[in-house]
């Protein structure tokens, strides 16, 4: 049976209610209870202004509609006339959009506009650089949970831009069972009514729990989407738990080797079952990773280790 995919995120009401939450904390930094003392003290309210956004560096663009949220926040007036949408390449030197309006408006707004493109569209740059190199290969790049605060769905969205995948997006849809949930396992409230398995002190007996579990707690509507993964790092540690059917097992800092080893125990053992592998991959050794056969590589550096896409206004 085909495992539940995780959301994948797109442009939706629900990343325009995030970024308006950011929004509202961005404005309060930069203006404070005085406002934008510069442009107050240099530029009339009336005085019109035209600029264009151009990429300092190639890359993939991502932020377009968060960019013409900003604008109409600062100014209603304000106008954002988008060339090159969300996803699409972009060389160094081009212009994305043109901004229109009140030139007190655009020079407020100018700073959170441009931070919030040049976010974004630096992780959609990366993970195209990951999506590559796996290229040819079953392997899909996925990411993780290592997000900034308050913008998981944006630097999620900006995964998806840059051809990556997006892993589960919160406790709350998916149970990833890790070393330290077995450490740390012990009796739950549930235990006596449910008639769960024993404790979960190992591998194939947490997944059991996990399963009960969802039968129990999960409203019937949602069970069939809710993935169960476990973490593993060794073996011994896969071969015992295959035969309790994770839907998924991700492979903890094995080694290329050590992953190929993986996946024909899995051929052998658990077909269905697919295999994630994560930690300590570089874009260097991530093509012989994908190599390996898993269907799926994880890597928090898509949104934590990325560099912002330089983004500039220009006169035109």
């Amino acid at each position: 049976m085909a495992i539940p995919p995780f959301h994948q995120h797109a442009w939706d009401d629900r990343l325009e209610a995030d970024w308006r939450a950011l929004l509202r904390l961005a404005a309060e930094e930069d203006l404070g209870t005085m406002g934008d003392l510069t442009t107050r003290a240099l530029v009339g309210d009336d005085v019109p202004g035209r600029a264009a956004v151009v990429a300092r560096q190639p890359g993939i663009l991502v932020g377009a509609p968060a960019a013409r949220i900003t604008l109409e926040f600062f100014d209603p007036r304000l106008e954002w006339i988008a060339r090159v949408e969300d996803g699409q390449p972009v060389a160094a030197g081009q212009t994305v959009a043109h901004v229109e309006g009140p030139a007190a408006g655009l020079l407020t707004a100018e700073r959170t506009m441009l931070n919030v493109i040049s976010r974004l569209s630096g992780i959609a740059t990366l993970t195209s650089r990951w999506v590559d190199a796996v290229r040819g290969a079953k392997a899909q790049i996925y990411d993780t949970r290592k997000t900034t605060p308050g913008w998981r769905r944006l630097e999620k969205y900006a995964v998806r831009c840059g051809g990556g995948r997006n892993h589960r997006s919160g406790l709350h849809d998916a149970i990833l069972i890790k070393d330290n949930h077995l450490a740390l396992t012990g009796e739950s409230s549930w235990d006596s009514a449910g008639q769960a398995c024993p404790a979960a002190r190992e591998p194939a007996e947490a997944v059991c729990r996990a399963r009960r579990f969802v039968e129990i707690h999960v409203p019937a509507a949602l069970r069939a989407g809710i993935v169960v993964e476990i973490e593993v790092d060794a073996l011994d540690q896969l071969e015992a738990v295959l035969p309790s059917r994770p839907d998924l097992v991700l492979l903890d800092n094995m080694t290329p080797d050590g992953l190929r080893r993986a996946v024909a125990m899995r051929d052998r053992l658990a077909p269905g079952v697919e295999l994630e592998a994560s930690g300590g991959i570089t874009l260097a050794s991530v093509p012989a990773v994908a190599a390996s056969g898993v269907e799926r590589i994880s890597v928090g550096a898509l949104t934590h280790s990325a560099v912002w896409l330089d983004f500039g206004l220009d006169e035109f």
